[in-house]
C-alpha cells in the first residue's frame, strides 16, 4: 500500500486553481509523490485499519516568517513512515499489514540491512519526539501502549498551540485499539524544545529519560545537525537497549541531510548507527548511500532515509 494512502483532506474544498493543480499532480504525473500534506484551511484525516476510528489532524497557520520557515505546519512523509513502523512493530505486523514471524521479517530485511518491523515495538516504553510538527508518530505510540510520551517542537506559540490541540484531540481512549491510554498516568506531555538548548526545565528533568527518540524530517537544515545530535544524545537513555529512530526525506537534496550521519560527529554525543537504509513510498527498500550522483527531483521525493541509532558500545 502506498505511504500516503491513509491520508485524506478534511475541511472546505480548495478553490484556488493553483491548489487544484497541486492536489492533482499525482494523477497528471503518476510518478510524482506529494511529500508534504495539509494546510491551515484543510486539515487531514488519517485512517488506519488498526485504529477504531480515524485521527483528525489540524495544521498550524503561521504568519511570522520565523514560524513559516520551520515548516511545522505540514505533515511530512517521514512522519507517516515512522508512525507506520511504530504501528507495525507494536502490533506484530509485516510490511504488508499481515502478521509475520520473526524469521520472515529477518529474511525481508537482510538484503539492505533494514530493521525488521518487530524492532519498532514501543509497548511499555518512554518516548520523546523532536521537531514533532503534527506528532503523528507520538500519537500512534500513545494509542498503542507507550508508558510515557513527550512531544516537542520549536517553542513558537502558534506551532505549540496546534501541536497541543492535535495531541489532546487524538490521544483519547476511544482511538486506541485497547480502549485505554497507558501513558495517561504519567501524561502525554507537549513541550517546547529548541535543539541543543539543554539548560531548560524539560531538558534538566529528562536527561537520559527515554527508551526511544523519534526524529521525522528534521535533517534538511545542515546547520542544525549538531544541535539535533546533542538533543538526541541528551534525552536518550544511557543504556544498550535505547534507540533513536531517524527518518528523513531527500526533498532538499541528499547533500543537505546526509551530513547528520557523520560517524565522528555522532560519536561525540555517544551515538552510532546500528542500521540505515532507504525506503520509497511503496515500501521498497534499498541500501543507503551518501552519493547517487544527479538525482531527479521527482524520483528523489519518493525516497526516505531510515536510521536506527544506538549508544556507542563501551570498551
Amino acid at each position: 500500500m502506498a505511504l500516503i494512502a491513509r491520508l485524506s483532506l478534511a475541511g472546505a474544498s480548495e478553490t484556488d486553481p493553483e491548489d487544484f493543480f497541486s492536489s492533482a499532480l499525482g494523477i497528471i504525473f503518476p510518478d510524482d509523490v506529494m511529500n508534504q500534506h495539509g494546510s491551515a484551511d484543510q486539515g487531514l484525516v488519517y485512517t488506519s485499519p488498526r485504529l477504531p476510528k480515524p485521527l483528525h489532524i489540524t495544521l498550524a497557520d503561521p504568519t511570522a516568517d520565523k514560524d513559516r520557515y520551520l515548516f511545522s505546519h505540514y505533515l511530512w512523509n517521514s512522519s507517516l513512515l515512522l508512525a507506520e513502523l511504530v504501528e507495525a512493530g507494536t502490533l506484530g505486523l509485516s510490511a504488508t499489514g499481515e502478521f509475520a514471524s520473526p524469521v520472515q521479517q529477518d529474511q525481508a530485511a537482510v538484503a539492505v540491512d533494514a530493521a525488521p518491523n518487530r524492532d519498532f515495538d514501543i509497548a511499555g516504553l518512554a518516548t520523546i519526539e523532536l521537531g514533532a510538527s503534527t506528532a503523528l508518530p507520538s500519537i500512534m505510540a500513545a494509542l498503542l501502549g507507550a508508558r510515557h510520551v513527550v512531544v516537542t517542537d520549536y517553542p513558537s506559540d502558534v506551532v505549540m498551540k496546534t501541536l497541543r490541540q492535535n495531541v489532546v484531540a487524538n490521544t483519547q481512549p476511544s482511538f486506541s485499539p485497547s480502549g485505554r491510554i497507558v501513558a495517561v498516568e504519567e501524561g502525554v506531555q507537549v513541550e517546547g524544545h529548541e535543539w541543543g538548548e539543554l539548560d531548560t526545565p524539560l531538558a534538566i528533568g529528562h536527561r537520559h529519560a527515554f527508551d526511544r527518540v523519534f526524529v521525522a524530517d528534521c535533517l534538511w537544515i545542515p546547520g542544525k545537525h549538531r544541535d539535533l545530535r546533542r538533543s538526541i544524545g541528551w534525552f536518550m537513555k544511557a543504556d544498550a537497549a535505547a534507540r533513536a529512530w531517524v527518518v528523513g526525506g531527500f526533498h532538499t537534496g541528499r547533500g543537505s541531510m546526509c551530513g547528520f550521519f557523520d560517524e565522528g560527529e555522532l560519536a561525540r554525543e555517544g551515538l552510532e548507527i546500528e542500521r540505515i537504509w532507504e525506503r520509497d513510498c511503496d515500501g521498497v527498500d534499498r541500501a543507503w548511500v551518501t552519493d547517487r550522483g544527479v538525482e531527479d527531483s521527482t524520483e528523489r521525493k519518493r525516497w526516505l532515509a531510515v536510521a536506527v541509532l544506538k549508544r556507542v558500545a563501551s570498551t
